[in-house]
């Protein structure tokens, strides 16, 4: 394709996507730093507020699937403006609330506009852009992924310690409202298809049940705790929910997620190992400020100023990223950045009170890196083979993916304290639990270096132009 052919890159709208983003996301780190302060406010455990967090990515991940069939219905710009109304208004009742059930709930609401917004966004972008513009597109869609919790960890310790946690959500509603101002100006119209696909009840009522007894099963593991009560019939019901949702899912003609795309491997590379990959990263950012306040007594703008470290190590290695990509190709580069995060991790393990201050910030910045580096290139590598007749299904199961396993992360985390506990005294660690529970994930991490393995040598090298 000659460059006169290739259709003009949508700059507007890639930055109204992505400011989008970056609120979802600073929401979502922000509040991290304020769990134990939230707990304190409303009489119950830091970790209980946990739920908070699962909460919303259930619920976008429950959401997500349904999206697609939305856009058919009703196009994607409506779509977005209301996604992006919704999120703001249910911010303003999570600043409001005043039990963990209305948090909980208010999260949920804010769960179904986060769902609609970004899915829906990035589909305008990547239908947009075409294959001669996919890293670009996904570079510029994914720096709000990078900046926002540089920004937020020690945005959200100020707040919680001079204004109080129930600002960190009423941020979000004047960045809400500029975002709808500007959609209703650069959001492209699309023509509605005559005979928009049916809503597949049946395979919506699978997934919730699948996704929600799963992410309760996780849920029912406590530091020092099982509820095998509420864990067993969970899991259970979690993997016939799975078996069912499958044989529906690829027997209908007209499915709520078409798996026609697991046939590309890289895609399904990412779905799976790429996703664990996540889970397990997305741990790491739960535990640090409550490490840092709960086990070394720091305050919530210490830890935060901490953990902003981890994500300036994002941004830090950014411009270097796509190089990369094209210089060492995406498996031996996904190779190397795990076996170096699986090392970081260890080393992150053995930090204690008494490490240096700035010895735990250069551990962290070289975590952030090796975190931008390995997420940058399974994005990139998810979309490479994936058909344009392909790609709504592959961005819906993609971005639920990208959320459940979020989400999973953070039960994995509370999961690795919890077996972490029952053997600190094996791994005398000076964080205790917690370098135990750095450890549990180390090892999970090194599995995702086998679907590594397995890529092509040449795995999307014809995206990222490699020399």
């Amino acid at each position: 394709m000659s460059a006169a052919d290739r259709p003009e890159f949508p700059r507007g709208v890639a930055l109204l996507v992505a400011a989008t983003l970056f609120m979802e996301i600073l929401d979502g780190t922000v509040l991290v730093t304020a769990l134990p302060a939230i707990a304190r406010d409303l009489a119950v455990s830091t970790f209980d507020v946990g739920i908070a967090i699962s909460a919303y990515l259930i619920t976008v991940a429950v959401v997500i699937p349904v999206s697609g069939w939305v856009v058919d219905r009703f196009t994607a710009r409506p779509v977005y403006l209301c996604a992006i109304a919704l999120f703001a208004a249910s911010s303003i009742g999570c600043a409001l609330s005043v039990s963990l059930p209305m948090l909980v709930g208010m999260r949920v609401l804010q769960g179904v506009g986060g769902a609609l917004m970004v899915p829906v966004g990035r589909l305008v972008v990547l239908r947009a852009v075409g294959k001669p513009g996919l890293v670009r597109a996904i570079a510029w869609l994914t720096w709000p992924a990078l900046v926002a919790p540089v920004v937020a960890p020690l945005l959200g310790g100020l707040i919680t310690s001079q204004a109080g946690w129930r600002w960190i959500f009423a941020i979000n509603v004047p960045i809400g409202v500029i975002g709808l101002l500007v959609g209703i100006r650069l959001m492209p119209r699309s023509v509605r298809p005559t005979t928009p696909r049916p809503l597949d009840v049946v395979g919506a009522a699978l997934v919730v049940v699948s996704v929600t007894a799963g992410m309760v099963a996780l849920d029912a593991v406590r530091v020092g705790s099982v509820s095998w009560t509420v864990l067993a019939p969970s899991a259970l019901t979690c993997a016939v929910g799975v078996v069912a949702a499958w044989r529906h899912l690829s027997a209908s003609s007209a499915p709520l997620l078409g798996l026609g795309v697991l046939r590309v491997p890289t895609f399904t590379s990412v779905l799976t190992f790429g996703s664990c990959y996540r889970a397990v990263i997305s741990a790491v950012p739960f535990l640090l400020p409550l490490m840092f306040q709960l086990r070394f007594g720091w305050s919530p703008t210490e830890a935060g100023a901490a953990v902003t470290a981890l994500f300036a190590g994002n941004v830090l290695v950014k411009p270097v990223t796509t190089p990369l990509m094209r210089v060492m190709g995406i498996r031996r580069l996904l190779l190397c950045t795990i076996g170096a995060s699986v090392a970081v991790l260890g080393v992150v393990a053995a930090v204690g009170p008494d490490t240096p201050w700035w010895m735990t910030a250069a551990v962290l910045v070289v975590s952030g890196a090796l975190r931008s580096i390995g997420f940058t290139a399974y994005n990139t590598l998810a979309f490479a083979d994936v058909n344009d007749s392909d790609l709504v299904d592959a961005n819906t199961l993609h971005a639920s993916a990208q959320e459940l396993f979020a989400g999973v992360g953070v039960g994995i985390a509370v999961v690795a304290l919890s077996v972490g506990s029952g053997i600190e005294h094996l791994l005398p660690f000076p964080a205790g639990e917690f370098g135990a529970a750095y450890v549990l994930l180390a090892a999970l991490l090194a599995v995702c270096g086998v679907g590594a393995a397995r890529l092509p040598q040449a795995a999307a090298a014809h995206v990222t132009a490699r020399c």
